[in-house]
């Protein structure tokens, strides 16, 4: 039997891959790693994701860490519980929707909470904090405009298919509010969180 642990901190977007190991239905182990101790720059925890960053997901075969590349692996590795397209295409189309979270959507938000890690001056800082609530509110612009724009097809972020794509987007749109922007000014995204919020899975993962 697989063993997973996946190390997680609650509020950040390794809620995402609970999520997918709930839909999944995968028997996994929970470590909470605690930032406000400062837990992620202890030695053991470095010993297991370097980056000092969840999530980590401590696999038979090593850990794996990123978000974009867990939740592939969690839904390769639970093919019944189809939480990707099997099709290339598709596949990658997903991937492609899970990258912009990570690579902007996600970096928008952090210029919020972490704006040290860009610059060392209070007036450095302040203004890229500032400038938060337009940087999401541009981001979810094209998430409603450009991504869910299958609405013919089905309710999720590829149409038809849930997939962990849905969990993510659920994830990080529920970082709006404390960045100062209402998710009510993108009616899809607002629609496609209460859909993925009252799924039996997501409700397991955020008890």
């Amino acid at each position: 039997m697989t063993t997973l642990t996946l190390y997680y901190t609650p509020g950040t977007c390794a809620q995402a891959v609970r999520i997918a190991l709930h839909e999944a239905g995968a028997e996994h182990q929970l470590v909470r790693v605690d930032f406000a101790a400062g837990q992620q720059r202890t030695p053991e925890y470095l010993a297991v994701n370097p980056k000092g960053r969840v999530p980590a997901l401590a696999t038979e075969h090593g850990t794996l860490t990123e978000t974009p590349a867990l939740l592939a692996y969690v839904a390769q590795l639970f093919p019944h519980a189809r939480l990707a397209p099997t099709d290339p295409h598709g596949f990658a189309r997903m991937q492609e929707f899970n990258s912009y979270l990570a690579s902007t959507v996600h970096i928008a938000h952090a210029h919020r909470p972490r704006a040290s890690r860009w610059a060392d001056e209070p007036e450095a800082i302040a203004a890229m904090q500032r400038k938060v609530p337009q940087n999401m509110t541009d981001c979810f612009d094209l998430i409603e405009t450009h991504y869910l724009v299958n609405a013919e097809e089905g309710p999720w972020v590829l149409g038809g298919q849930y997939t962990v794509a849905d969990g993510y987007l659920f994830t990080i749109a529920g970082w709006l509010a404390s960045d100062g922007v209402d998710i009510a000014r993108f009616p899809k995204v607002a629609a496609h969180f209460e859909r993925v919020a009252v799924r039996p899975a997501v409700q397991s993962a955020l008890a």
